[in-house]
């Protein structure tokens, strides 16, 4: 999974301990490396849309330094950029097509690791390339990361956000009988 490199050593073995417990009903898929560029495309049309919604909140001022930053980045954005970065779906949606032929859902952490301090939502980087996609993700609270709740996200293939849900469902009451605890 993209971005797994940056994760909590704890996060990686919960999700290793899960993917385990699951035995046969899991198996280990590597995306194509076109996922691990696509965080750079997602977040180029995630700061050009902030500079252009946000544009007269930052001329009026007060906001953070954070949201400010983020507004001067994406004024930065060349239009072709911005353009270009919104054809990324269509390949990787291809390609999870043949992924989702394979299984109901992906499974990865949701977050790096415990929750950040509160003036960010966290690293995006576990959950961007979904939205970027257009496929539905659903985090389920399952597992502990000293002594915090982490949740596990499921992916599943557009359209397909019923079955999703019923998939998280299972895997919640699954966790509940099997005893798992990670």
């Amino acid at each position: 999974m993209p971005g797994s490199e940056r994760a909590a050593p704890e996060t990686l073995a919960a999700i290793d301990e899960l993917a385990e417990a699951l035995g046969d009903q899991a198996f280990e898929i590597t995306l194509p490396d076109l996922f691990a560029k696509a965080e750079a495309e997602r977040r180029r049309i995630n700061l050009a849309e902030m500079a252009r919604c946000y544009h007269a909140y930052g001329v009026r001022g007060g906001l953070s330094e954070t949201l400010t930053a983020a507004i001067a980045e994406g004024n930065s954005i060349l239009a072709r950029d911005y353009i270009a970065a919104l054809d990324w779906p269509k390949p990787l949606n291809a390609m999870l097509d043949e992924v989702f032929q394979r299984c109901d859902a992906i499974l990865c952490p949701a977050a790096l690791g415990p929750a950040p301090a509160m003036e960010t939502t966290g690293d995006p980087i576990f959950n961007g390339v979904w939205t970027l996609c257009g496929t539905p993700a659903v985090t389920v609270p399952i597992l502990e990361v000293g002594g915090m709740p982490l949740g596990v996200q499921l992916i599943g293939p557009r359209g397909g956000d019923a079955r999703l849900l019923r998939t998280a469902q299972w895997l919640y009451d699954w966790i509940d009988t099997a005893g798992v605890t990670a």
